[in-house]
């Protein structure tokens, strides 16, 4: 998957996107290779995971990667998708997530706002209370989801 990487990212980048998330899911028929991308600038569309599923497609079948079939597949990870990594939070400052907590603090056990703060033990949440801002500090121990959110 390293390997796999170090080719695709390059890739992306020259058509204005960054790697979010790489899965080699072997339990499909044929097997799938997910590359879920976001655009440096922008929203992702169907014509930016078109050309770059024939940019990476070619690259691969060139390099001869995977000696048996096999299905690419390159999309958005979606308007509300986990924040897996430290990479995925920090490109996520500023903007809207939901956070749910393994143990109540301040009386939540899940809040919905602007990602503020990443440190490395904790992150920092603003919220709405009625019509209060308030900020809330997690330990990153204490959270068992933390994704981005669509604001209704």
């Amino acid at each position: 998957m390293d390997r796999l990487k170090k080719w695709i990212e390059p890739i992306l980048a020259e058509n204005g996107c960054r790697l979010y998330d790489l899965e080699w899911l072997t339990n499909e028929k044929p097997p799938l290779l997910r590359i879920s991308i976001e655009k440096l600038e922008g929203a992702v569309d169907l014509d930016t995971c078109a050309s770059c599923s024939d940019a990476i497609g070619t690259f691969l079948d060139e390099k001869d990667w995977y000696d048996k079939e096999y299905n690419l597949e390159v999309c958005s990870p979606g308007a509300e998708r986990e924040l897996k990594n430290e990479e995925q939070m920090q490109n996520a400052i500023g903007s809207y997530v939901y956070v749910k907590l393994k143990n109540p603090k301040q009386g939540l056990d899940h809040v919905f706002g602007d990602l503020k703060e990443v440190q490395e033990e904790s992150v920092t949440i603003q919220y709405k209370d009625k019509t209060r801002n308030k900020e809330i500090e997690i330990d990153r121990e204490n959270i068992s989801l933390i994704m981005t959110a669509v604001k209704v």
